[in-house]
């Protein structure tokens, strides 16, 4: 099980989850967030993998964000088409993977994967709300026992230490699960990462 920690903000605290060896660190370049990023990124250990959360944004700002800041991950929070997917898909560089966000409520209809699956490396599941991402809640992961597919996604929305008993019996289903996503959960205020509670989950479980 892979660990992604996101919404990273302060270069210090960044070096300091970075010591603990996340397989992915997210980014937020998406303005109206509260932890967006407008730095650089400090260098990291070459097994993280930086990745850049956009939403709704063009193909181009994308790309230069991507070679500014070396990124080897692109998650796309917002209402990106098919179309702009594959065409992003085709821009990017060799290797350089796109996660597909879909927010889930309890009516959520997983048909709307299958266009994705040839466009996208990963999805990610995450709680429907107010925001594209942050809001600290979980959906009711049952949902999941509907998911057709078999690519792995990354599960995300308001996970935090008293959700990690529920998020290891999901692990241990036939679902694909290829990471666990955390943020607002782990932090001391938006951006700034709780060390200690991050130690309390199995960061580097491989």
């Amino acid at each position: 099980m892979k660990t992604k920690i996101c919404g990273m903000k302060y270069p210090d605290n960044i070096l300091e989850v970075g010591a603990l060896l996340p397989d992915y660190m997210g980014f937020i370049f998406w303005e109206k967030s509260a932890r967006y990023f407008d730095g650089l990124i400090p260098d990291l250990p070459k097994s993280i993998k930086k990745t850049g959360v956009f939403v709704n944004e063009t193909v181009e700002k994308i790309i230069e964000k991507v070679q500014k800041h070396d990124l080897q991950a692109v998650q796309l929070h917002g209402h990106e088409s098919v179309e702009f997917c594959l065409n992003l898909k085709t821009q990017l560089a060799a290797g350089i993977e796109i996660i597909k966000v879909f927010s889930v409520a309890d009516d959520f209809d997983f048909s709307v994967l299958e266009p994705f699956e040839e466009v996208c490396d990963y999805f990610l599941f995450d709680t429907k709300g107010k925001l594209p991402g942050g809001n600290g809640t979980t959906f009711d992961w049952k949902v999941l026992e509907k998911y057709p597919s078999t690519k792995p996604f990354f599960l995300s929305g308001g996970i935090g230490l008293d959700e990690m008993d529920a998020v290891n019996e999901i692990i241990k289903t036939h679902l694909p699960v290829y990471a666990i996503d955390v943020n607002s959960k782990f932090e001391i205020e938006p951006g700034l990462k709780n060390l200690e509670a991050l130690q309390c989950i199995a960061i580097k479980n491989k």
